[in-house]
């Protein structure tokens, strides 16, 4: 798209936080349907389209990245960081979507809001993150704008740890109520469990991958 091969002259990074403003919407689509369960049909299509312009954002980035334009970091890296960001997105459709499966009807369910909420936080520490780029740019990949972002960094790692934590502890709370479940019920809430954390996972992994692009500058 021209819009996205603009971009490229406004900033090398522009068109990378174009996209994760797209991300952002299927995470706060996704907070939405986390805090109204059981989700509305309405609810999950508006996630799956959400996803889609997410999607044909990083397609339109990878096909309009010009060969000659000069990145301050290895163009491999900046299209790996490019395809973290869209897992996150990937990963919020497939949330969605299984809440349609079946009607969560646990006890358990406060307790997977709450670990959607820290992982979410630790998605929004990420996101500003890809938000302070231009500012690394500027001081080229050093000085105080540097530590300030390896200091965030650290700060997103400590939130997924908290997240793993407490998908730990509600791992065993589903194992030891397992026998009060239905087959179809424990299998959904154990990969409910994984994908949400996993969204954690993720956004730690986006902002280790800057802090190597730090490392090696």
């Amino acid at each position: 798209m021209l819009t996205i091969a603009r971009l490229f002259g406004k900033s090398p990074f522009a068109p990378l936080q174009t996209h994760m403003a797209r991300v952002s919407r299927c995470v706060e689509k996704l907070m939405e349907i986390m805090s109204h369960l059981p989700p509305s049909d309405k609810m999950v299509e508006d996630l799956c389209k959400l996803e889609h312009e997410a999607d044909l954002t990083k397609n339109d980035i990878r096909n309009n990245l010009p060969k000659n334009i000069f990145l301050p970091m290895e163009r491999g890296h900046f299209l790996d960081i490019l395809s973290i960001q869209d897992s996150i997105a990937d990963q919020a459709e497939e949330i969605g979507l299984s809440l349609k499966l079946r009607p969560l009807g646990s006890a358990l369910t406060p307790d997977l809001q709450l670990l959607f909420k820290k992982s979410y936080e630790t998605f929004l520490s990420a996101r500003q993150i890809i938000g302070e780029i231009d500012e690394l740019l500027e001081s080229s990949f050093g000085g105080i704008e540097a530590e300030k972002v390896k200091s965030m960094v650290e700060q997103t790692a400590l939130k997924e740890y908290e997240t793993k934590k407490f998908q730990r502890m509600l791992t065993t709370k589903l194992f030891a109520l397992g026998e009060n479940l239905s087959a179809p019920d424990f299998y959904l809430f154990a990969k409910l469990i994984e994908d949400i954390a996993n969204i954690s996972v993720i956004s730690e992994r986006l902002a280790n991958r800057i802090r190597m692009v730090l490392e090696l500058k």
